[in-house]
């Protein structure tokens, strides 16, 4: 966006435009504004390497964050009961969307609400919050403050899955680790319990 004074020359039917300031518009000017939240949250320390927590290694339950409908709730499910079953808690939000933002703050949060014991639903160890690949508008409310802060101040460890593997948010660095994929995520979040038994076995024998 071009702002200035602007002269003519009727004589030629000329017109001359003196800029005087000059902005991003659009979607360079949503860049701008994402890095410009990418240096403030830094600079409070959300980022640090020294806040990650590490994973579980065997999980007894696990909290997904994510649409309840559509592929990637059940490419979740799939891999993990592949990898190694483990009980899974659904928190259903919107993925996109004016609403968007505002649910998955409340559910990462609403998920470290959740008692350690004598509540009726478990507390998860490990959270995964996830959507499947979108435009870079339809990911934008995981670039959202309250978003990333919910993320960064999450006592329960949590993996980021969105979007698809080129595409990274804001949610990504303030995760303890990120997923390129959904099911990349599931992969990080349980081992392969087949190869637990045979380590075992072999280390019995």
């Amino acid at each position: 966006i071009c702002t200035g004074r602007i002269t003519t020359y009727p004589a030629r039917s000329n017109y001359q435009l003196i800029i005087e300031q000059m902005e991003l518009a659009g979607r360079g000017a949503l860049l701008k504004m994402l890095e410009d939240r990418r240096q403030k949250l830094a600079a409070e320390g959300l980022f640090d390497p020294s806040r990650k927590r590490p994973l579980p290694l065997v999980p007894k339950t696990i909290g997904v964050i994510t649409s309840k409908t559509g592929a990637v709730i059940q490419d979740i499910l799939h891999r993990l009961s592949d990898r190694f079953p483990v009980h899974v808690v659904l928190w259903p939000v919107a993925v996109q969307g004016d609403n968007a933002a505002a649910d998955v703050t409340r559910a990462i949060i609403g998920m470290n609400k959740i008692p350690a014991s004598g509540g009726t639903v478990p507390r998860p160890d490990v959270i995964i919050v996830a959507r499947g690949g979108g435009s870079f508008e339809d990911l934008m409310p995981f670039n959202d403050e309250h978003v990333v802060r919910a993320a960064a101040n999450s006592d329960i460890p949590l993996i980021s899955a969105v979007g698809h593997e080129t595409d990274t948010t804001l949610i990504d660095y303030a995760s303890d680790q990120r997923a390129p994929t959904p099911t990349a995520a599931a992969e990080m979040a349980v081992p392969v319990r087949d190869d637990l038994i045979y380590t075992t076995d072999t280390l019995s024998a």
